[in-house]
């Protein structure tokens, strides 16, 4: 048993040994070469005169690092920490904003624990509450709800243009320009004047939050990539430290290794977006809730702006869902059938994918499929198998029927 249990030991330490490698390659780094992480990381990345490409022996054998990380990289994680500031700030205070009622003698929405509001309120916990536009809690779950929904479907939206048209550059930029258009109208539905009309106030509210869901869309889709694509190493290489081991400096520990950074920032900008505009409803109002994000997320385009003659950027090379749909498209040609079981049996066939290959198609092929082969039909064929998992989620959530519920509510 116990040699069992070692054996397993051995297998996940193992299967660790590149992320470790890494961060005891960073602690020697800083140890050795006078203490800055970054000259060792500049030394790892500038030895490229004496890198080969590893032989199957020293993949097996020595220990992988990262390459360097460029202040490009961390330009870009700053800007998602100023994006997530801004969406977990505003989103933080939806249910006081759109279900809670103003507190007697607060114009803004913060809290009044005087005397007079007790006298009028009947109570000081009504005083302690911080609301706006005092509407029923459908109205706050369904506006909520849809928030969450409508974040999540825009960005294959996003990624579509990015890919076919704009590029992820161009469309990071006009989400940014979308979401200061509806960070703006959230302020304007929060002023005391708009909220002393509550339906007013809601349907601008409304309106700012989807186009927030649109800029989010676009941001969130785009801003991954666009960090990866900063990477130019693209295959291994064996690589002489100044101490004179040979090791691997590897693309995939690099991506790693920044990617932590990145998803640090998204930590800590919602955490601090979070908790900070909590405490500014409380004290100040939602004005303030809604007008600090927006000012984070002005340095974004700032940042875009400046640094773009340094980053690497790709140019829109089309979109790949639009030729995986297209293929379907063309596969299923002639197998649907009035009766839906009957088309699903003929889109189950055993050729149903093959038909549709270069090869088997020869000159009939369209144009459109001058760039793909075989393998990437094989590819598509398993996404779409295992899309179907995905027909089960709204079951599990059900969050679909919970946003139709709430929001028929306020009809």
């Amino acid at each position: 048993m116990m040699q069992a249990m070692d054996a397993d030991f051995n297998v996940v330490a193992e299967m660790r040994r590149p992320s470790i490698a890494a961060v005891q390659d960073e602690k020697r780094g800083m140890a050795t070469y006078k203490g800055d992480m970054d000259t060792a990381s500049t030394e790892i990345g500038s030895d490229s005169t004496n890198s080969t490409e590893p032989t199957k022996e020293e993949l097996k054998m020595l220990r992988r690092v990262s390459g360097s990380i460029n202040w490009q990289m961390m330009t870009i994680t700053f800007i998602e920490f100023c994006e997530r500031f801004s969406y977990y700030g505003t989103t933080a205070v939806f249910v006081n904003f759109i279900q809670q009622p103003r507190p007697f003698g607060s114009r803004t929405g913060n809290i009044q624990p005087n005397a007079a509001c007790l006298a009028a309120m009947g109570s000081m916990e009504a005083c302690m509450q911080p609301g706006g536009l005092g509407q029923d809690q459908r109205a706050a779950t369904g506006l909520v709800m849809f928030n969450q929904f409508w974040a999540y479907i825009m960005p294959l939206v996003g990624g579509y243009l990015a890919d076919s048209y704009l590029g992820r550059f161009m469309t990071i930029q006009w989400s940014i320009l979308a979401a200061m258009i509806g960070h703006i109208i959230l302020i304007c539905s929060s002023l005391p004047s708009v909220m002393d009309n509550p339906s007013s106030a809601m349907g601008c509210f409304a309106v700012g939050l989807v186009i927030m869901g649109v800029s989010t869309g676009g941001f969130k889709s785009n801003i991954s990539p666009l960090l990866a694509e900063q990477i130019k190493q693209t295959r291994p290489e064996v690589i002489t430290l100044a101490s004179g081991e040979r090791v691997i400096k590897d693309p995939q520990v690099t991506i790693s290794r920044v990617f932590l950074y990145f998803y640090m920032m998204i930590n800590f900008g919602s955490l601090a977006g979070g908790i900070g505009m909590v405490y500014a409803e409380r004290y100040i109002g939602f004005w303030l809730s809604y007008a600090l994000p927006t000012f984070m997320f002005f340095f974004a385009p700032l940042v875009l702006m400046a640094c773009k003659k340094h980053y690497v950027l790709a140019k829109p090379t089309g979109s790949v869902t639009s030729k995986a749909f297209a293929l379907l498209r063309l596969a299923s040609k002639g197998k649907w059938s009035p009766n839906p079981v009957r088309t699903y049996k003929n889109m189950q066939t055993e050729g149903f994918w093959d038909d549709v290959k270069p090869s088997r198609l020869g000159a009939s092929a369209p144009a459109w499929m001058n760039d793909i082969d075989d393998e990437w039909v094989d590819q598509v064929a398993r996404g779409f198998n295992a899309c179907k998992v995905f027909c089960w989620l709204p079951l599990y959530w059900r969050k679909l029927l919970y946003i139709l519920f709430n929001l028929s509510a306020l009809y």
